[in-house]
């Protein structure tokens, strides 16, 4: 089969750092290319690929003076590299598909965010041909499914094989947080569980370019950050978070929004590290309770599952990575996708 995977410009496919869309595409071509089917990625500079690779538009922020020059700019890719695939899978922005709404051609339309259900409705009115949406989560499957669309729920993964798996450690150890520095992710509560636990938090992540956000962790973050207790490792490359969450009793994922799925949960659990969540979005898919880690509804509720962490089994947490959220299994989840519209 020949794969055209299509990617927004502004983080390089793989990332270094922050990006787990674009860690995503890299891993599941890898996969394709493996198993002897020919993959293009389109994607932004600094890109790699296993196959071949188109670049295009610049690394950095979004700056909406430029959506019709990059629209453009992918229309005219994407009109010459349709004759020579078989099927185009979007991870970046519907648009990029809009002008090949009626071609023939298998197109697969991924969300591993939010998505705004009237994208949907108003796509279903110009009854588009072969056009399947995925997405991370059945919570985000169910937010963006209508009646005239057609929607499969593949999750997020992570490549197995390149985590280290930690069958003990101490159990006084240390919990993790890695993301975004957001307050939508929930660091304050992160911080917060370990107070309440007497426990050392482990916090990696970049720190968002949104004024609101700096001000948070600036103001509301920074003042809890001792060194010894709370501590702060900036962002992590692949070997880094390797050792960060290979080394914690648990990741924590005390979100306070409608999170799709995040990829440091297959992460983790490659590792052997539970996950301790709040039940929000997609985080309560991604936790098998009492198993590979426990749901919460508050800091409280969580702080008192911190005390039972000994009780879960790292074996069960390698195992949930292998059978669900391998790069293996997923890429081929997206490749029975692709078999069923040609």
């Amino acid at each position: 089969m020949r794969i055209l995977l299509v990617m927004d410009p502004f983080i390089p496919v793989p990332p270094a750092h922050y990006g787990g869309i674009e860690r995503v595409i890299y891993d599941i071509a890898c996969q394709y290319v493996k198993l002897g089917h020919r993959v293009t990625i389109v994607a932004g500079p600094n890109s790699k690929s296993p196959d071949r690779l188109i670049t295009y538009g610049l690394n950095g922020s979004l700056d909406p003076s430029i959506n019709i020059k990059l629209l453009t700019t992918v229309f005219f890719i994407l009109r010459k590299e349709i004759k020579q695939h078989d099927v185009i899978h979007n991870f970046g922005r519907l648009l990029f598909l809009f002008p090949f709404l009626k071609h023939k051609i298998p197109k697969v339309q991924t969300y591993m965010r939010t998505v705004n259900r009237k994208n949907i409705e108003w796509l279903d009115k110009l009854r588009p041909v072969n056009l399947t949406y995925t997405a991370v989560s059945n919570a985000i499957t169910n937010t963006g499914k209508t009646n005239k669309s057609k929607w499969v729920t593949i999750y997020n993964c992570a490549p197995i094989e390149q985590f280290k798996f930690k069958a003990t450690v101490s159990p006084k150890g240390y919990l993790a947080f890695l993301g975004r520095i957001e307050r939508c992710k929930g660091l304050h509560n992160a911080i917060k569980v370990a107070q309440l636990t007497n426990s050392k938090l482990v916090i990696a992540g970049n720190i968002s370019a949104i004024e609101k956000e700096r001000i948070y962790f600036e103001q509301e973050i920074m003042p809890l950050i001792d060194g010894d207790q709370i501590s702060y490792i900036g962002e992590v490359d692949n070997a880094q978070k390797n050792e960060l969450l290979g080394n914690a009793i648990a990741l924590l994922t005390p979100v306070e929004w409608f999170e799709p799925f995040p990829i440091i949960i297959p992460e983790a659990y490659a590792c052997g590290t539970p996950v301790l969540g709040f039940d929000d979005g997609g985080i309560a898919e991604g936790i098998d309770e009492n198993i590979t880690g426990y749901i919460s509804q508050n800091t409280e509720e969580m702080a008192q599952q911190v005390k039972k962490i000994s009780q879960l089994d790292r074996y069960a947490c390698r195992l949930k990575a292998e059978t669900t959220y391998s790069d293996v299994k997923i890429a081929d989840d997206y490749l029975s996708v692709y078999r069923s519209n040609l």
